[in-house]
């Protein structure tokens, strides 16, 4: 009997359970191959007991309509970075890699598919190098992996983004406001391009362009007659003013390295108000909502096609490289070629330019 170990690592995103079945029901195809996941990621293969979960076509049944994951996940530590407290009370960390991967071989697991976005794609570059057999899926609502057209569930949060711009307009139409929505993404604007594009908003604010206050008072402006109109911005949660700096804080969670973005609607709305623009205002924060629910159709297509690819790799014995979408193709690529270059949008690309001719601004 032939074992694969899968985890899924990072922020929960919807698709996770249809990438989960996918694989389970491509090795039911094969004789003896067995499916089992490691609970929160690599997490429950370094626990003790360890925490592991049999993966076979009945508790797989129905998941691929589930938003998060069966198996769980997690953002912080891993087994290059275990946290680990000191005698003073303090906390560190320590290298579980060799630990982990010897005790996968004692389990008797032939492979793993590691699904996860750019930060757990790291993890398995550095766990292939070390000698485990292992194969990327991409997965983050960001869409900030370079390597694949799309990874799954960023359609469903652009989807949940721009079903709340088209509730905001109604009440910003209601009471002459302008509303500001502030949007994931981290350091790329996608979420937020497309949302703005798709909501019908009047200025988007991405990383990528970094904006002038005064410019987007002026495009605020024009949306006003004597004190009667409304306007939609979507600001992501990376964006930056000229000369500015990104609104961030570092974490006080125990073995979370990413620095927590956030704010930037109430500071964009504050910083308005400073220069004068004096339309009513309010900001709506989407948070986590963009991660959960149910994935829309196409993320379930999307990540069911990475799934069987995956398992189809592991066949294959293509190990150190990560499913990859190229239209109309479902490929693998190196490792170091998903991770090594993130997927900004291009400020000169088409999608800016389909943006700026439908007239929104961007505070240029």
């Amino acid at each position: 009997m032939k074992r694969v170990l899968i985890a899924t690592g990072g922020g929960d995103c919807p698709g996770l359970n249809a990438v989960i079945r996918a694989v389970v029901k491509r090795a039911a195809q094969e004789e003896d191959w067995e499916i089992i996941g490691s609970i929160q990621s690599f997490d429950g293969i370094l626990r003790e007991p360890t925490e592991i979960m049999v993966l076979d076509e009945h508790s797989v049944r129905g998941i691929h309509v589930d938003g998060g994951t069966i198996i769980g996940t997690t953002n912080k530590g891993g087994p290059f970075a275990w946290p680990v407290k000191n005698a003073d009370g303090t906390w560190g960390a320590v290298d579980r890699s060799d630990e982990m991967i010897r005790k996968l071989q004692y389990m008797g697991v032939d492979a793993v598919i590691s699904i996860g976005g750019d930060g757990s794609q790291k993890i398995s570059q550095k766990l292939f190098e070390k000698g485990l057999n292992i194969i990327g899926v991409p997965k983050t609502i960001d869409n900030d992996l370079s390597a694949t057209d799309f990874t799954f569930g960023f359609q469903t949060a652009v989807q949940i983004a721009t079903e709340a711009i088209d509730k905001l307009v109604t009440t910003a139409a209601s009471h002459n406001r302008v509303l500001v929505l502030e949007v994931m993404g981290r350091n790329a604007g996608w979420i937020a391009l497309h949302a703005a594009i798709a909501g019908g908003a009047e200025v988007c604010l991405i990383p990528e362009i970094p904006y002038d206050i005064e410019k987007v008072a002026k495009k605020l402006k024009s949306r006003y007659n004597k004190g009667k109109g409304n306007a939609i911005v979507v600001v992501a949660e990376g964006a930056a003013p000229k000369g500015g700096t990104l609104l961030s804080e570092k974490s006080d969670e125990v073995g979370y390295e990413n620095l927590r973005l956030g704010g930037i609607a109430h500071q964009l709305v504050h910083d308005l108000k400073s220069i004068g623009f004096e339309a009513d205002m309010r900001e709506t924060v989407l948070g986590h909502l963009q991660r959960g629910g149910s994935p829309m159709a196409y993320d379930r297509i999307l990540a069911t096609q990475f799934g069987v690819k995956a398992f189809e790799m592991v066949l294959e014995g293509k190990y150190g490289e990560m499913v990859a979408y190229r239209h109309p193709h479902i490929i693998s690529v190196p490792f170091h070629e998903a991770i090594d270059n993130p997927n900004f949008v291009d400020p000169e690309g088409d999608m800016v330019k389909t943006a700026k001719g439908v007239g929104i601004d961007f505070g240029e």
